[in-house]
């Protein structure tokens, strides 16, 4: 599933080709993706596109009607396209530019959505979301002041939105790494330093993948179709029975929360 750094990458992709154009057309081929795409998504039509966003894990494209929200979901990619072949089987969605270019998204599983969010209101999708992990809202303070007398496991804590947004799987396990701590450790026995070295890592990380173009793992690639090669930088995620490229110890791999964690176990002590 694309994390918060391939969705920015997505947004600086894309945003070159569509700010300031108007919108022709907008072709919806299948209204029933993750949630049936609202009609009023046609509002676009004829607006000019004034801004491109990220809020999460979520693009929104603003015109003066109102904003477009696109998720990505498991399988979910934009192309911007000069000379748009014919649309294939998973080419759900048509955003025609006055450049005379095409923006198309394309989603296999159709676990992905485009919603609507009327001018001056919010969705309940971004409500309640935490601070960005790349702004100085999030910080240790705020983090030690969230995780005060809670008892769940760090690495869900640092997952769930509304402590801190766009922190995915991959990010967190990497995260966790580079910070020394172990993703069961609970977040009551957590001390100021190490929510330090926690959130500066996640800074860090999250900053270097998305210099990297993000990471392919099988489905995300950039909106010019190249890979992202932050996979190449992982050091635990998905390398459960390899050597710690650190101390040589075998990567371990367990589920928290249902997803899937790599840690080392001489790296991050229990």
């Amino acid at each position: 599933m694309p994390e918060l750094p391939e969705v920015e990458v997505s947004r600086l992709g894309i945003s070159p080709h569509l700010l300031n154009q108007t919108i022709q057309e907008i072709v919806v081929r299948k209204r029933q993706l993750r949630w049936m795409i609202p009609e009023d998504i046609h509002q676009l039509h004829g607006e000019a596109i004034l801004n491109i966003r990220r809020r999460a894990k979520y693009l929104l494209i603003d015109t003066a009607k109102g904003s477009a929200i696109i998720h990505l979901g498991m399988s979910g990619s934009l192309r911007v396209l000069a000379h748009p072949p014919s649309p294939e089987k998973h080419d759900h969605v048509d955003l025609v530019l006055s450049n005379g270019k095409v923006m198309r998204y394309n989603d296999p599983r159709r676990f992905g959505a485009w919603l609507w969010c009327a001018p001056g209101e919010s969705h309940e999708l971004l409500d309640n979301c935490g601070p960005e992990p790349l702004t100085d809202d999030f910080s240790a303070q705020w983090m030690m002041e969230r995780a005060k007398n809670k008892r769940v496991a760090v690495k869900t804590f640092i997952m769930t939105n509304a402590n801190v947004v766009g922190v995915g799987n991959i990010y967190a396990s990497e995260s966790l790494f580079s910070a020394g701590i172990h993703p069961l450790t609970a977040t009551h026995r957590l001390k100021m330093s190490d929510w330090q070295r926690l959130v500066k890592e996640i800074k860090a990380i999250l900053a270097q993948a998305i210099a990297q173009g993000g990471t392919t793992l099988k489905d995300f690639s950039q909106t010019d179709g190249k890979p992202g090669y932050f996979a190449q930088e992982l050091l635990v995620y998905g390398r459960a029975g390899e050597p710690c490229k650190r101390c040589g110890e075998e990567i371990k791999e367990q589920k928290i929360g249902q997803r899937n964690t790599f840690y080392c176990e001489l790296c991050q002590p229990e």
